[in-house]
This record gives structure tokens, sequence and C-alpha cells, in this order.
């Protein structure tokens, strides 16, 4: 089996980057419940040939459309030696557990953050975000709130603000805790796709003067559609200016505070209450291990730590330790996420992480050269970081590049997506693999440019 996975990552740039299962292979998938068991090597059989060539393709280098992580082997064997030892990571007194602890220090020392720091291994940031709304709610209500519930003379006048270019998860995370969707204030950008800080001090200033209460902002590094990153240090002093808490969603992007190249782009993050990011974007670290990083280990758990007599602690023995991962989060059953993460850091080093962050970049301006020379094309938004929006040029623009994204998937040579940039459709390139080259950037380049033909001529 692992053998076949090797050999599978060393020759990925010889398969299709992705490929439609055919409706015999999806019928495969609606067989009845097993009643028997089958041989582990015909199971497998099956997984070579019904499974794996028909993932979504992200460890491929022309994967481009979404911001999914490459994997490596290294990461691989570690999800595999998690598997083995199986431990729960909810808490006892397990050195599994001291693995988390020590991401928690390393990233204390990565952001800048005090040692009372504190942080968790989730799911991903859109968990991670819901996790700081919950803990900045119980910091501004009391611990209180967790028995008496949400009400209309504690919670209603609550308000918060993130950008137009936020996250739809950070408008989800309000919904999940009960503040309602209406309560996020969302702010304008500039043209760079920053939030407006001064539109952001005119909404909190109005809310004020309302008799509102504003307790949260979230400040975007590295926003989804274009790579913009916020003025962090402005809306950390605005958020001081207000006392509010100062949250960062920092999904991919946080990440770039690896590199020295990247980090000036950063600038005021370590003041922030929180980070939320993932090590399964840029960190390369297999799916899934979100994290969260808090200024304050206590906030987190006052928000969700919960006595019960099967967790009581003791002096000695399992049950030893005065703070588990349960307290900090709302799991109790937890995977051991954080053994691939301590792989992965200690196989390669921040400084090659680093670099090899800064050189999805590096390609992110080689596209862009090859867009701003090419007459065909249009660039369509600044590029900042690694995501890259253009276009082909031609009458009908917006159906015809969406055709031509939809033909780039389905020719296996590069899978671009799609967004819209002032009501105008874009190519959208996220170039987050480490295995990506300049020669799939121009094989990109070349498709797009043979198929942007062919449909204009077609029309």
């Amino acid at each position: 089996m692992l053998d076949d996975m090797f050999d599978y990552l060393e020759n990925i740039r010889s398969r299709p980057v992705w490929q439609e299962a055919p409706n015999t292979i999806r019928n495969r998938f609606r067989d009845p419940l097993p009643q028997k068991a089958s041989p582990l090597e015909k199971i497998h059989q099956d997984f070579l040939q019904t499974i794996l060539p028909y993932s979504v393709g992200n460890t491929h280098p022309g994967f481009m459309g979404w911001v999914h992580g490459g994997g490596t082997p290294v990461g691989m064997l570690a999800e595999m030696l998690a598997a083995g030892l199986n431990a729960n990571l909810g808490g006892r007194n397990q050195i599994p557990v001291a693995v988390e602890w020590q991401i928690v220090i390393w990233m204390q020392e990565l952001f800048g953050f005090p040692d009372q720091a504190g942080g968790l291994f989730i799911t991903g940031t859109s968990m991670a975000n819901f996790l700081a709304v919950l803990a900045a709610r119980t910091a501004i209500l009391g611990i209180d709130v967790r028995q008496r519930g949400l009400s209309s003379d504690n919670s209603s006048s609550l308000r918060a603000y993130t950008s137009k270019m936020a996250h739809n998860c950070i408008s989800k995370a309000f919904d999940m805790a009960g503040l309602g969707s209406d309560s996020l204030r969302i702010i304008d950008v500039d043209e760079n796709y920053r939030m407006r800080t001064d539109a952001l001090n005119e909404a909190i200033t109005r809310d004020l003067d309302s008799g509102l209460r504003p307790f949260f902002v979230v400040a975007t590094a590295g926003t989804v559609d274009v790579g913009s990153i916020d003025d962090i240090s402005a809306i950390v002093d605005i958020a001081r200016r207000y006392n509010l808490w100062m949250h960062v969603d920092g999904a991919y992007g946080a990440l770039a505070h690896l590199s020295p190249k990247l980090s000036p782009l950063f600038a005021g993050i370590e003041h922030a209450d929180s980070i939320a990011f993932d090590f399964h974007k840029w960190g390369q670290v297999p799916y899934d291990a979100g994290f969260i990083l808090v200024r304050d280990a206590v906030s987190l758990q006052q928000a969700f730590s919960s006595p019960a007599v099967y967790l009581k602690r003791a002096k000695r023995g399992l049950a030893a330790g005065s703070c588990w991962p349960c307290d900090l989060g709302p799991d109790l059953s937890r995977g051991f996420r954080a053994l691939k993460t301590w792989f992965t850091i200690k196989a390669f080093g921040s400084q090659r992480l680093g670099e090899m962050i800064a050189g999805t970049c590096a390609l992110a301006r080689y596209l862009k050269k090859r867009v701003e020379e090419t007459p065909e094309l249009e660039l369509l938004a600044p590029v900042t970081l690694n995501i890259v929006c253009f276009r082909f040029r031609c009458q009908d623009a917006d159906s015809i590049n969406e055709n031509i994204v939809i033909a780039l998937q389905e020719s296996g040579i590069a899978a671009p997506s799609t967004t819209s940039l002032q009501n105008r459709l874009a190519i959208r390139v996220a170039i987050v693999n480490h295995r990506t080259k300049e020669c799939d950037i121009d094989s990109l380049i070349e498709a797009t440019l043979r198929l942007g033909k062919e449909f204009s001529h077609n029309e």
C-alpha cells in the first residue's frame, strides 16, 4: 500500500490534475451494506481503481483552483503512525498531548505571542474562527452566559466587524454562536481589496452613538479571492482604542510569517488577541490540521472548560495534568493532528517551509508577468501573495472565461477556479502546491490562450 502511494506521488505530474468519474464508477458506491468480510488486497485494488484516480487533485502541481495544500510523504507517514497509535487527544497524562503543546510553543515563538498564550488543533480555520467568536463572546458577557444563554439584555446590542472580502465562515460563526449574522458589520475595501480602516472606525463610532456594543473585529490575512492582507497594525490600533477583541483570519496567509521576505506584510499580527490558520494549506500538512492561537489561554478555558466526574484530575496516574485540550475547545474525542504537523516542521524546518511559501509567491509574480506580457490576457487584481486573477480578453468575457476554466479542469492540464471581481468573472489561480514549477504556469497560459481563441472563434 505504501509503495503504491509513493509511486502515485512520485509520478503525479504524468497524471491528469482531475478527471470526472464515470457513472460506472459512481454506481459502485451505491452498493448495499457488506454482510461478509472481503480480503484486504481486494479492497486495496478497489481503492486504486475507483478512488485514487478520481480525487480533487490537490497533490498535483497543476492544481491551482482553491487553497489546498499538496501534502508530503512525511506527513502521510506521520498520519499512519498516529492512526496506529490511535491516541485520543482530549486529554489524559500522555506524551501525545505534550506534542500538541509543543506546537503551541512553536506558534507562540513564530507570531511573537506571550508565554500565557494557548492554542488548539481543530478541523480548520472555519471552526477556529468560530472558537474565537465564542471566546470573545464569553470574555465580554462573562462566564455566566454559558449557563443563562443569550438574551435580549446581554447580546442583542453586540456588534462585530470584518471586510467584504472576508470568508463567509465569519458570518456563519456569528450565526452558530447565536449572535446572528446581522450583528456582523461588513466594511468596504479599498482598491487593493483591503479593509478600509477609516470606514471601520466610522462604523464603530456610529454603533457606539446608537447605544450598541462593539466587541469584535476580524482582519483577514490572505483573502480567499485575491490574497490581499488587511492593514493589521491599523486595525489593532482601532481595536485597542475601542476595547475590541482583535482576531486575525489567517487561514492560509498567516503561515507566510515563516518567510522573512513576507513577514513584514503581517506587521501587527503579534498584537492580535487570536489567530486562526491551517497547517494543511501552505504548511503542506495532510488534511485536516486547523489551529487557533489565543493571546491568553484562560480565555479559551473560560469559554469551553466543562468539569465532569469522568474528567476529574488527579495528582498522579493517567488523570494527572492541570490543563487538557478538551478544556480549551468543544471536543473531547480528538485525533492526533499534532503528530503530522510536528513531523512536518521537524523534517523540513521553519526556514525551508518559509522558502517554499515564498517560492509559491514568486511563481504568482511570474504568472502576473506572463499575463501582463500577453495582449490577449488581462490582470484583474493586484498580486500580493500567491493568488493571481486574470482573464482572456474577448466579447462575452464572463461566459467564455467560465468555459475556459471548466475546459482546463476537464483537460487535466490545470485546475484553476473562478471568482467575481467588480462584476467581472476572473480566472483565479492559487499557487499553493510545493510541487508547482514555472513549466506548470506556462502550460496553464498556453492552454488558456488556445481555449480562449477556440471559444471566441465559435461565438
